[in-house]
């Protein structure tokens, strides 16, 4: 018997005992409580936290060491230790560009290739388990453990460059001062504008995932991808076009450092990333619908 079948009848077995059994309901198999501690225990989280959490000691590491930049072509790096919002406006932008897209791609990526690489997966299917259920689960908490790794960083750095330059207001690139209270809240919205952008990065690794049975593929697929929507932005005969490419968005959240907030940019390159990311989303969804699961 071939392992199509095998797991086939597996799934329809498991589907009949699903609908026999009394209190069965499928939203509530795999917990996303479950899905979170599997994924908070897996060694890639932890070195992932540390790596976003040692960061920004490094950068303050390096201005000690080689001096505080002075550049003046980019007012804000010229003010990385003005303060400690200063300083993790500059970690920001220092790794909005694609280090942040590491633990979005790794997270999203890995989610179910790693199931398929350890053979675990049609076991999971062949329990009370829907697809879907499945899909939703890990892409959630996906999400959540990304959207963690984002916040950790500038976090952080905050604690970092208060505790290097002090607690004061924030000096915007475009001239000017915030509060140093306001400033915190330009720093949120500036990573929120990130976390949005980088939606289309976590479904084309999830959507990549689901393809494919290594995990390494999805997440590399997923980084080379987004580095070449970088090198397509560059491109300056694309003209308009090059509005549609998410990377052209990629610095929008510099607009919420500024006097009065710009929102144009950042809803723009907000709505290309979640109409991108809810078409590969759609497509990991149709794909793993009818996939034969072998591994």
């Amino acid at each position: 018997m071939s392992p199509n079948l095998s797991t086939e009848r597996a799934e329809r077995a498991g589907g009949a005992q699903r609908a026999a059994a009394p209190g069965y309901v499928p939203r509530r198999t795999l917990p996303l409580r479950v899905e979170a501690v599997r994924q908070l225990r897996r060694r890639r989280t932890l070195v992932v936290g540390l790596l976003l959490a040692a960061l920004p000691a490094l950068v303050a590491v390096a201005f000690a060491v080689g001096g505080a930049p002075d550049d003046a072509e980019s007012p804000l790096l010229d003010a990385a230790t003005a303060s400690g919002p200063n300083f993790a406006a500059v970690c920001l932008y220092l790794s909005s560009g694609f280090l942040l897209v590491v633990p979005v791609a790794l997270f999203c990526g890995d989610t179910v290739a790693a199931e398929a690489g350890w053979s675990s997966l049609r076991y999971l299917l062949a329990a009370p388990v829907p697809r879907w259920r499945l899909l939703t689960a890990k892409l959630l908490v996906a999400l959540g453990f990304s959207a963690v790794a984002m916040v950790l960083l500038p976090l952080a750095a905050l604690a970092v460059g208060t505790a290097a330059y002090g607690w004061g207001e924030l000096r915007l690139p475009t001239g000017g001062t915030l509060p140093a209270g306001e400033s915190v809240l330009r720093l949120s919205i500036a990573l929120a504008a990130i976390f949005v952008g980088q939606l289309v990065t976590a479904a084309l690794a999830f959507w990549l995932s689901t393809v494919t049975d290594a995990p390494l593929g999805a997440v590399g697929g997923a980084i080379g991808l987004t580095i070449v929507g970088s090198i397509l932005d560059a491109i300056t005969a694309l003209g308009d076009w090059r509005q549609l490419i998410p990377a052209h968005w990629l610095y929008a959240w510099l607009d919420a450092l500024q006097r009065d907030v710009e929102w144009n940019g950042m809803v723009r390159g907000g709505a290309v990333s979640l109409a991108y990311a809810l078409v590969l989303v759609a497509l990991a969804y149709r794909h793993f619908a009818r996939k034969d699961i072998v591994s």
